[in-house]
């Protein structure tokens, strides 16, 4: 592996309002949503995953995503950051009508995962991808390569497969792309190994990483990536979040703990972490009180011992 600091500075993308809220069964009040979305806008977080505009019957929990979007919008200095997942060409047209202007896509590198999750074939989700960026060519459109690593059904994934199933992303015209450890089966030689293909095939396109902490290496893995020259990682408020094709699992990698690691590196990342954990503070109260990240089981004052107090 190459040295450790690889690079000074990192953009860390919040996930929580969107693959973390929706696990969760009980609906969430759209203003404690909202409020916890200000306060993690607030702490420095630039980029931010809002919610997905996929049909209510499919994920109740995002209901309101027109909603959150308005609100959150009406006080943005900047709507550049923002970011939904859509399932479909409505989708799309949902999320421009709230003012959404860049989206994630997901497709699974695995098509027993693909089949399973949204109920297509890869090839059908590919062409539904295609049409998408032709027909609304004032989005940008992310690629979310699920499985990326590893498969609940089929195992291992064939590391060609991804570089195939990335390049066909790219030749789209996908604006970035997403390698996604959707079960936390990844290890860190594989994350280091793949991140580096990617990155030399990506070009100027950016790439980022979504790393799930099922395993309890979720942080070892973004430090390969981040040894391998990714500088973009995506992490969920408590680490809230998971795959319902891995039971019991922990969800992704928390944003508190990404925070810590590379603080301690003299890695910035723009973020103040005292700013950061008065959104944790509300999600404890309001949300889930067992968080499966390190740091939101300590309190305010431990975890900014030894910790930047302001934004770097």
């Amino acid at each position: 592996m190459t040295d450790m600091c690889v690079n000074d500075k990192v953009d860390l993308i919040e996930v929580g309002p969107r693959d973390g809220f929706q696990n969760i069964k009980k609906f969430i009040p759209t203003d404690i949503k909202i409020d916890i979305i200000k306060k993690i806008i607030a702490s420095g977080v630039k980029e931010i995953e809002l919610t997905s505009f996929v049909h209510p019957k499919a994920i109740p929990q995002m209901a309101d995503a027109a909603d959150v979007v308005k609100a959150v919008l009406a006080d943005a200095e900047d709507d550049n950051g923002f970011i939904a997942l859509i399932p479909n060409k409505k989708g799309a047209e949902n999320a421009l009508k709230a003012g959404i202007r860049t989206v994630s896509c997901v497709i699974s590198v695995s098509e027993s995962h693909n089949r399973a999750n949204v109920s297509r074939t890869r090839e059908e989700s590919k062409k539904e991808l295609k049409d998408l960026i032709k027909s609304y060519p004032e989005l940008n459109v992310r690629l979310d390569l699920a499985t990326t690593f590893g498969c609940s059904i089929e195992g291992a994934i064939s590391e060609d497969e991804v570089m195939r199933m990335a390049a066909e992303g790219l030749e789209m015209g996908v604006c970035e792309l997403v390698l996604c450890d959707t079960i936390g089966i990844a290890d860190p030689k594989q994350v280091c190994r793949i991140s580096r293909r990617v990155l030399d095939m990506a070009g100027d396109i950016p790439v980022a990483l979504h790393l799930h902490d099922t395993r309890g290496i979720g942080t070892a893995n973004v430090l390969a990536g981040y040894q391998a020259g990714i500088t973009r990682f995506e992490a969920s408020i408590g680490g809230l979040g998971g795959c319902p094709f891995a039971p019991g699992a922990a969800g992704n990698t928390a944003m508190e703990d990404l925070l810590n690691m590379f603080d301690s590196m003299g890695v910035k990342t723009g973020i103040d972490f005292g700013d950061y954990y008065e959104a944790i503070e509300i999600v404890k109260s309001n949300i889930k009180e067992d968080l499966t990240g390190h740091m939101g089981h300590l309190s305010k004052e431990l975890c900014l011992t030894g910790i930047a107090s302001e934004a770097v």
